[in-house]
């Protein structure tokens, strides 16, 4: 089973919202989730992640591979180094 740490869309139309979510990666972009990490709104200004980062060393440490957009969060969060 491959676990990705991911982004899960909410919110309405042309107003989106986040939360970074541990997901396998088999189910389907808005489907069920592992565990909710934290969340990133891009429609505010600045725009605003909170992100557990001990929740998120952890599944890393466990294996749990981050996305490209996830990765670039988690950096600017500072829960990985980069």
């Amino acid at each position: 089973m491959a676990v990705k740490i991911r982004l899960k869309r909410l919110g309405a139309k042309k107003a989106p919202f986040y939360r970074i979510v541990v997901a396998d990666s088999r189910t389907p972009r808005g489907g069920k989730s592992i565990a909710e990490l934290g969340y990133y709104d891009p429609t505010k200004t600045p725009s605003v992640l909170k992100v557990d980062v001990e929740g998120a060393k952890k599944w890393i440490g466990n294996g749990a591979q981050p996305t490209d957009t996830v990765k670039a969060l988690l950096k600017k969060a500072g829960a990985i180094e980069g």
